[in-house]
This record gives structure tokens, sequence and C-alpha cells, in this order.
């Protein structure tokens, strides 16, 4: 993250965040060996009127749209949270630092010079901040551009169905199979190579997963993960399947598992015209900074050289 980037997100909402920490999703369902685990998606919160008041503190009000503005200027990690579980929370800190703030307007801190200099960056740091987002939402793309950045991603918008069969090893985070030996890795490397002979000879991948796969959550469906994506498998499963064409069986693949043989069953590549609204979400923020770098260059900007220890022109 970018310099710049980073002091934005510094806003009001930045200091709600630091009063507690966010609210823990709930585990996830347990994946496959090969797969890396994601979020849930959080319990859809209550529906209310946009005008209706709900918080209020003192003479301070808060409507639900309010509340939901709040939450928009929070980073995106954290919106879904304070959407769902964390809804509670969030109105908690409002709260905490609205009862401190009344305070400090009843002892008139508000009237400090320290209060005034740091009100006056906090509201440019906020219009900064909007600012920011506003450059993204409105930046134009030529076709050119966004083709490009596609060809550089494009790897991204691949996806691969396959199968496997684990053959696991000592010092896997994957239990022992009920009868099954611990095997070094070197025994399990053997077993896997023979188990891929078999294959070559006629056997059906499926019907060995049942059998030979340590796997037990793929291997009671022959081994079939469905399709997945770049960055949902451990990197030398993902490494090899990828490299793979549909109907290729892989060579013995180590991971922290064990070692993997690996069919594709199918490659999908999603085109230009499915995916350019995407790649334009993407495009956005990088615009947004570009722009911003731009205009700081156009700006005139003086620093002290003796405050700052720089060298006088």
């Amino acid at each position: 993250m970018t310099l710049l980037r980073t002091l934005l997100l510094f806003s009001s909402a930045a200091w709600l965040r630091a009063q507690a920490p966010p609210a823990q999703p709930a585990p996830a369902a347990k994946p496959t060996v090969t797969q890396s685990v994601e979020n849930p998606t959080p319990k859809a919160a209550p529906v209310v009127p946009p005008d209706r008041v709900v918080v209020a503190v003192g003479d301070v009000t808060i409507t639900a749209a309010q509340f939901d503005q709040i939450i928009d200027a929070l980073p995106e990690q954290y919106r879904s949270a304070a959407r769902g579980s964390g809804r509670k929370q969030l109105a908690d800190n409002i709260v905490r630092i609205e009862v401190l703030a009344q305070e400090g307007k009843r002892r008139k801190l508000n009237e400090s010079s320290l209060y005034r200099t740091q009100s006056l960056f906090q509201d440019a740091n906020i219009l900064a901040n909007m600012t920011y987002e506003e450059l993204g939402k409105s930046a134009k793309f030529d076709e050119a551009d966004v083709r490009k950045y596609y060809e550089a991603h494009k790897a991204e918008f691949e996806q691969v169905h396959a199968r496997h069969i684990l053959i696991r090893m000592q010092g896997s985070a994957v239990p022992i199979r009920p009868g099954q030996k611990d095997l070094t890795e070197a025994e399990a490397l053997a077993k896997a190579q023979d188990l891929r002979k078999r294959i070559q000879a006629g056997e059906e991948f499926a019907g060995l997963a049942r059998q030979e796969s340590d796997d037990t959550g793929s291997g009671a469906n022959g081994g079939d993960l469905g399709f997945f994506r770049h960055g949902q498998m451990v990197p030398t499963f993902e490494q090899a399947a990828f490299a793979l064409q549909p109907g290729d069986l892989s060579e013995p693949v180590k991971s922290q598992f064990g070692y993997h043989l690996i069919k594709v069953e199918a490659k999908e590549s999603k085109g230009f015209d499915e995916v350019r609204p995407e790649l334009e979400r993407r495009m956005r923020p990088e615009q947004a900074q570009k722009t911003a770098e731009e205009l700081q260059k156009k700006t005139q900007v003086v620093l002290d050289p003796d405050f700052f220890g720089l060298a006088k022109q």
C-alpha cells in the first residue's frame, strides 16, 4: 500500500477501529487438504428505514443511513463484519466516542489550539479520502488500456477442474487412515509412482482415488475437486494443475501434505468482454493513485529544510 493511500485511511473511522478489535468471523467449513481457507458469508443484518434513528447519545442522533455511511468509510475488509455480526460493536464504539466528545465540549477542550489543529487535519483527511474515491469512480479507460491490463492479468481469470489422489507421508497434517501405515517420504513417493503406472495401464483414476487417497474428503468423490482458481490451492499443487492440459496426468507432486497425482478434467479462461467490468474495478484505485500523484506534482509545496533536515536549495 502506498504512503498516500495509507494516510487516506486514517479518517475518523480509523479511530473507531482502534477502540476494540473487529469481531472474528465464525470458522469456515473444513476445506479439502489442498485448499486455502476462505471466510464464510456473514449473516445479513435487519433492514430498517434509512431515516430511522438507530443511535442516540445525549442530543446527538445517527440514522440508519448515516450509520451505513460510517461503515462505508471503513476499509473494505471491515465493512462486511460491521454490516453483520460486528454492527453492535461498531455502535458501541460510536457511543463511546460521542460520550467522550460531549464531555470534551463541557470541558471546553474543543476551544484549545490542539483541538483546532487536529480537527483541521482530520477534516482535510476525510475530504482527501472522499476525493480519492471519486477520482477512481470517475476514471475513464480506453479499451486498449483495459485490454493491456487483461493480458497482464489473464492467468487470474483461469480456472481448472481437476481430480487428485493424495498419498500422505510422515509429518503431514492429514490424519492416517485406519489400518494404514505412516509412510516415509520415500515410501509415499514410491506408492504414488506405482499408482500412476496403474492409471496409465488403464485403471480408473476415480476408483483408485476412492480406494487409495488419504484426502478422504475428495477421495469419496473420486478425487474430484471441482473447479478452482489461482490462489485457492497450495502453491506446488496449483502450479502443477494449471500447467496440465485436459486429460493429462501429473507426475507425483509434493506438498506439505504428501504426494499428489493430479488429473485435469477441464480448463476455462474467461474472455475479455466477460471480465471487463472486473478489470475496470481493479484499475480504478491505480488510476486514482496516478491522478493524485499528478495533482501533487502540479501543486506548490514547501517544506522547511531546517525542520525536516533537508538540504537547502
